[in-house]
């Protein structure tokens, strides 16, 4: 993190973790990131949208009306309760959180979001902490120091959210060897030139972090921070 010399607003180093759809390893991703720079400090967050109809506080439908609990976030407590907020706890991050919001209604999320980091903020970390936040929808909102698009050509679901993001990514991490991997899988809608060109790395789920990406990450975590949240 680092404060703008103009008026003194906070500029964090914002790592942001999204792929196409669910179960196809976003999480064990961030983690891995953790774990693989402890000395980075992060507090790590998980952004999930649920449908229309449900609401953000207990991700069910309480019948409550479209403009009630639309966002709500919570600190992690525990790093041994399963969750995916706890599992980046478990990876090394100093705090984690998750943050909820009804679908389309991230930017009434936004301000849990900065009063969050700006709570971290005030805890005394020695050396500055990182954010590392697995979302594809918030790239709409900021443009992270560096983001990671995750694709496996097994699930056919491609959300809309991270086909507008992808040519945004700095690499793909692509859950197939290269050759399993069609130059252009017809559920993407993309251009065949996209994925080309795009930096790209394969991945299973429980391999390595991919030299390429430290690479990355090593990069992005010497630079001064640059996002305002």
């Amino acid at each position: 993190m680092a404060l703008n010399e103009k008026d003194g607003t906070p500029r964090w180093r914002v790592i942001v973790v999204g792929g196409h759809t669910r179960s196809i390893g976003k999480t064990q991703l961030v983690c891995e990131v953790i774990a693989a720079f402890p000395q980075a400090n992060w507090i790590a967050g998980k952004i999930t949208q649920y449908g229309h109809g449900v609401c953000a506080q207990n991700g069910e439908n309480c019948d409550c009306a479209p403009s009630e609990h639309v966002c709500a976030l919570d600190w992690e407590m525990h790093a041994d309760t399963g969750t995916d907020s706890a599992r980046f706890l478990a990876a090394g991050a100093r705090r984690s959180f998750w943050l909820r919001t009804k679908q389309g209604f991230l930017a009434e999320g936004l301000p849990l979001l900065r009063a969050a980091v700006q709570e971290a903020r005030a805890v005394s970390y020695g050396d500055l902490p990182t954010l590392i936040l697995e979302s594809n929808s918030l790239l709409q909102f900021l443009k992270p120091s560096l983001y990671f698009a995750v694709l496996d050509p097994t699930k056919e679901d491609f959300k809309d959210s991270a086909r507008a993001g992808l040519d945004r990514a700095d690499a793909l991490i692509l859950r197939a060897s290269p050759g399993a991997f069609p130059a252009s899988p017809p559920w993407t809608r993309l251009p065949a030139r996209l994925l080309r060109e795009k930096p790209s790395v394969s991945q299973r789920e429980g391999e390595p972090l991919p030299q390429p990406l430290r690479v990355l990450v090593q990069r992005a975590l010497e630079s001064p921070g640059t996002v305002a949240i």
